[in-house]
């Protein structure tokens, strides 16, 4: 399975953006997908993830600002509103079938303030 996550970029402190992440290749069944960052110096963290049933499940320091949702065709987003300089990361989603773990190529998002 392989992962490619577009969307990233520069803006403002306040603006938005939306981070998407298609997956193709050998599908049979993806389960959860999930948006992870790394910023400089830091750990990679979860900041939402997604269920094949539609549940969700976002990190605390997101949660009423950022929107995680999913098409038919095993895409997700990631809508992210009123950004602050504290998201500026590398963006990754990560997809789970069959038992193991397919990570993308990270998408850099930048916040200025």
């Amino acid at each position: 399975v392989q992962l490619q996550a577009s969307g990233g970029g520069l803006v403002q402190a306040g603006g938005s953006l939306r981070l998407s992440c298609a997956a193709s290749g050998r599908i049979f069944r993806i389960n959860d997908m999930a948006w992870y960052r790394q910023a400089p110096g830091k750990e990679r963290e979860l900041v939402a993830a997604i269920s094949n049933g539609g549940s969700t499940n976002y990190a605390d320091s997101v949660k009423g600002r950022f929107t995680i949702s999913r098409d038919n065709h095993n895409t997700i987003y990631l809508r992210m509103n009123g950004l602050k300089p504290e998201d500026t990361a590398i963006y990754h989603c990560n997809a789970h079938q069959s038992g193991a773990t397919y990570w993308g190529q990270g998408t850099q998002v930048t916040v200025s303030s």
